[in-house]
């Protein structure tokens, strides 16, 4: 019986069929071999997290599937018709003139020439009642229907709406988003294309916490497979079921989300730590019995044979440590008073846009504060406000002896380009001498020759985690952190939640990280209602009261969505649903009049056929067939349109 089920096993390992294959694969940029005969297969439904420290070829190794790079030796083979979406961090430069719902649109490539053509055929069968003028506009509409056309629209502006675009939002060009708003519209148009596997390379890069909860359920209805890679370990745990690991040239599977290969890892490493320290003990012995008997004729062919037998033992490599330790004490000289920042009466508005009202806030010595919410709600407007690099009406008191570094992304374009990282920080901490300042850098992965590496050479996470070194050093009690995670590796997240753990002083902090924000903040603030809100606790505990106060995140939406489902995802204020549904009646109106007209046509026609001249001569019979069904086509074409718009009236309603 084992047997059978052994063989039943084996025959579906056999079969089981794989959407990507990659064998044997090798990469090489100069000298450096990124990846060195790697193997890996993606199979239907895989939901793959591929992670490894910045620099090991994660978003190569994604090009090297679509094809954007040539391996240098290996192979990858795909499925037959395989239809990949693939979202990267090039598609920042895309330009369009387009309002972001026609490139949104632009998914529906078919549906779009379909939609187009049946327009045409319409305007055509006006004058020409020809068979086949009908007979192809019948075709096209039969497939028009069949692809979902009537409702792409729809579908287009739930996927928007649900990355964070308002009504208003989807009709401006995509020409006058700023680059993380472009990357969202082009991952709505991805996502419309449902594809057979999606290729996401950090899709929450640039996105709010409404917009990666939303991103999360909706890939949980994903039915296709998902390759993500991503810093944010939360979302990885949210939506893989298995993880890749790139390093070392190599990729390597664990069967779990992101917490299990984290622990999967460490129990591999105690395994192989131990094989290593037995097998090093046995070399050491062998080397001992050779050194002691290669000297003896009556021994020397032994001595030799085990020479050769120590030469072509397989060596078990020592584990590295992945997960370095922050073990510098960053302190100041002057702690601050009890209240580190009081704000009063603070207003703060943008053209169309109100951030606070007549708001207040106090920050208070030891408070690890994290400053939530979606983009567009004032959050970084705020910090700015507390730095006092933000004029607004009301006022910020800072308290007795504070402090403040302000660390935000445009401080890496600061940074001089001709020093090295350690000039940069003996520049701006003259008091700390080189031993400290290493130990710094070193906490921030920056070892040995690292440091003497020129600034215009980092990556932009290599910047960052200098900028943050630098704000480490000052002689603060109070930092402002805006978005301090952005273009670091989760290694190099770890090591900031340390430096903050350690850190003796009061901060506030803005991060989408939800992992960082769960480690390091005591307080929670988030703007509502125009005004600074509280809660005393972690990110954790906050999430938990907040999921009991608010509706929840709308469900993974539906290809074809339910009218129930359509009225609770969409949400708009009384005038802009007062002037769509004007706008809404009065191509109702329009319509009714143009149904009106063809019916009467059609009246008219049916009456031509009932007439006996027509009826009984074959060639006005044909003809007066042709323009019949003409006729027809175009009433059924205007009830149609006029049924989709008396559907919306009624939702808005």
């Amino acid at each position: 019986m084992e047997d059978v089920k052994w063989k039943m096993c084996s025959r579906i390992r056999i079969f089981a069929p794989e959407m990507i294959s990659i064998n044997d694969l090798t990469f090489q940029i100069g000298s450096r071999a990124l990846y060195d005969e790697a193997n890996w297969h993606i199979k239907p439904g895989d939901r793959v997290g591929l992670i490894g420290a910045n620099g090991t070829g994660k978003s190569t190794l994604l090009k090297i599937i679509v094809g954007e790079y040539a391996p240098s030796s290996g192979s990858i083979s795909m499925a037959k018709d395989l239809k990949i979406g693939y979202l990267n961090q090039d598609l920042l430069s895309y330009e369009s003139h387009h309002t972001i719902l026609h490139v949104a649109m632009e998914a529906f490539e078919r549906q779009n020439q379909l939609h187009d053509e049946i327009e045409e055929l319409l305007k055509k069968i006006e004058t020409d009642y020809s068979e086949e003028a009908l007979y192809k506009l019948s075709d096209k509409q039969q497939e028009f229907e069949a692809l979902d056309g009537y409702n792409i629209e729809y579908r287009a502006n739930e996927i928007l709406a649900g990355l964070g675009f308002s009504t208003e939002d989807q009709h401006r060009p995509l020409n006058t988003f700023s680059g993380g708003w472009r990357m969202r519209v082009m991952l709505a148009k991805i996502l419309l294309q449902t594809p057979d596997i999606l290729l996401l390379d950090e899709p929450t890069n640039h996105m709010d916490l409404p917009s990666i909860k939303w991103l999360e359920n909706y890939l949980g209805g994903f039915e296709g497979a998902i390759v993500i890679v991503s810093h944010d370990r939360y979302f990885l745990d949210k939506i893989v079921r298995k993880t890749v690991e790139s390093r070392k040239g190599k990729l390597t599977v664990y069967a779990g989300n992101y917490s299990f290969y984290v622990e999967e890892k460490s129990l591999r490493g105690e395994i192989q730590k131990g094989e290593f320290k037995n097998q090093q003990a046995k070399i050491k012995q062998e080397e001992r019995l050779i050194e002691r008997f290669k000297a003896k004729a009556s021994k020397a062919k032994m001595a030799q044979s085990r020479m050769k037998a120590l030469d072509k033992m397989e060596r078990v490599e020592d584990v590295d440590d992945d997960n370095p330790t922050v073990n510098f004490s960053f302190k100041f000289s002057k702690p601050s008073g009890r209240h580190v920042v009081r704000i009063e009466n603070a207003s703060k508005s943008y053209p169309n846009v109100d951030i606070l009202d007549n708001a207040e806030g106090v920050i208070e010595k030891g408070d690890k504060i994290a400053l939530i919410g979606a983009n567009g709600k004032g959050k970084s407007t705020l910090l700015r406000m507390i730095a006092g690099a933000e004029a607004f009406k009301g006022k910020s008191e800072t308290g007795h002896n504070v402090t403040t570094t302000f660390f935000a992304q445009h401080q890496l374009e600061s940074l001089h380009l001709e020093n090295t990282i350690l000039e940069e920080l003996q520049a701006f901490a003259p008091k700390h001498t080189d031993t400290e300042l290493r130990g710094i850098l070193g906490c921030f992965l920056f070892t040995g020759d690292d440091v003497f590496k020129k600034i215009k050479v980092l990556s932009g996470g290599e910047k960052s985690r200098v900028a943050l070194a630098k704000s480490l050093t000052t002689d603060s009690n109070f930092l402002i952190l805006d978005e301090p995670t952005n273009h670091l590796d989760i290694q190099s997240v770890n090591i900031l939640i340390q430096a903050l753990q350690q850190y003796e002083g009061t901060f506030i902090s803005v991060s989408h990280d939800r992992y960082f924000l769960d480690h390091v903040a005591n307080k929670i603030w988030f703007i509502e209602e125009e005004k600074i809100k509280e809660y005393p606790g972690t990110y954790a505990e906050y999430e938990e009261w907040n999921s009991k106060r608010i509706i929840p995140a709308p469900k993974p939406i539906p290809v074809k969505p339910t009218t129930e489902e359509k009225k609770k995802l969409i949400v708009q204020s009384p005038a802009n649903t007062q002037q769509q549904l004007k706008k809404l009646n009065d191509n109702l109106k329009r319509i009714e009049e143009e149904i009106s007209a063809f019916e009467l046509s059609v009246k008219s026609v049916e009456a031509e056929l009932a007439n006996e001249e027509i009826y009984s001569n074959s060639h006005k019979l044909e003809a007066a067939n042709k323009r019949y069904l003409a006729e027809k086509a175009l009433l059924d074409h205007a009830q149609k349109t006029w049924e989709g718009l008396a559907a919306e009236i009624m939702e808005l309603e």
